[in-house]
């Protein structure tokens, strides 16, 4: 169940462009019964796995602005020590309702910015406020510490209405954005406690085969019906989530 969970989600990753955090947080918890805390650091390491396989790709083509990429990881970087320290604090019984809710509106909030993201592409900025990024980039840190969802879509509105980059741009920073907070992330669950060794090396194995499943598909089918039913999908599995006693 584990691998065939781990290549679900690598597929509809490669179709459809959404975060591995956004999609596999839910998932753990509610499928697999994995505990919060420990689904979040598991959801992180996964991700950041798989996000080391597309990196190198944009680094060779030059479209990673270092620039850019420093001002996020000022303000993301505290932000997600903040928001992983967070999670294991609350990760007690007594407060896990509590946690369900906050993960649960964190995934609809992801799920949503994402929704505006493929209805409203057009938000480029021609105006470079690039030094606000650090200030906007620190919550963005805490919701992937707390909730490992968030850098991807929040990441990418954030670079659009700031900075004047292209689009290959944002892409390829983002990733490193979102690399950086997930490897972050990942060392403090780790050193916490917060994962699964043996249900993340089932999911890196099903999410191996199914990263090569979505990449020979990808272009063959029409992707934007598929990325907003993936993301309805997230906001009924936030619902769920929120609900979750």
């Amino acid at each position: 169940m584990d691998v065939v969970l781990g290549f679900a989600i690598a597929v509809a990753i490669g179709l459809t462009g959404v975060g591995a955090g956004s999609v596999t947080t839910p998932l753990l918890i509610l499928f697999l019964g994995v505990p919060p805390a420990r689904a979040v650091g598991t959801a992180l390491m996964f991700g950041a796995l798989v996000k080391i396989v597309s990196v190198p790709f944009y680094a060779v083509r030059r479209q990673v602005n270092l620039r850019v990429l420093g001002l996020l990881l000022a303000g993301g970087v505290p932000g997600v020590l903040a928001g992983a320290l967070l999670l294991d604090h609350l990760k007690q019984a007594a407060h896990e309702n509590g946690l369900y809710v906050v993960l649960g509106v964190l995934i609809i909030g992801t799920a949503l910015a994402r929704l505006y993201r493929v209805f409203r592409p057009k938000i480029e900025s021609s105006k470079d406020r690039s030094r606000l990024l650090p200030w906007f980039a620190a919550p963005i840190g805490a919701e992937v510490g707390f909730s490992s969802a968030g850098a991807g879509a929040l990441g990418s509105l954030l670079l659009l209405g700031f900075t004047p980059l292209s689009a290959a741009e944002v892409v390829g920073t983002d990733l490193c954005f979102g690399l950086g907070l997930s490897g972050v992330g990942s060392l403090i669950h780790f050193g916490a406690g917060n994962y699964d060794a043996a249900l993340l090396l089932h999911l890196c194995i099903g999410g191996a085969f199914g990263a090569l499943t979505g990449s020979a598909i990808a272009g063959r089918i029409n992707q934007r019906p598929l990325r907003v039913a993936l993301l309805l999908m997230l906001v009924v599995l936030g619902c769920r989530l929120a609900l979750q006693r």
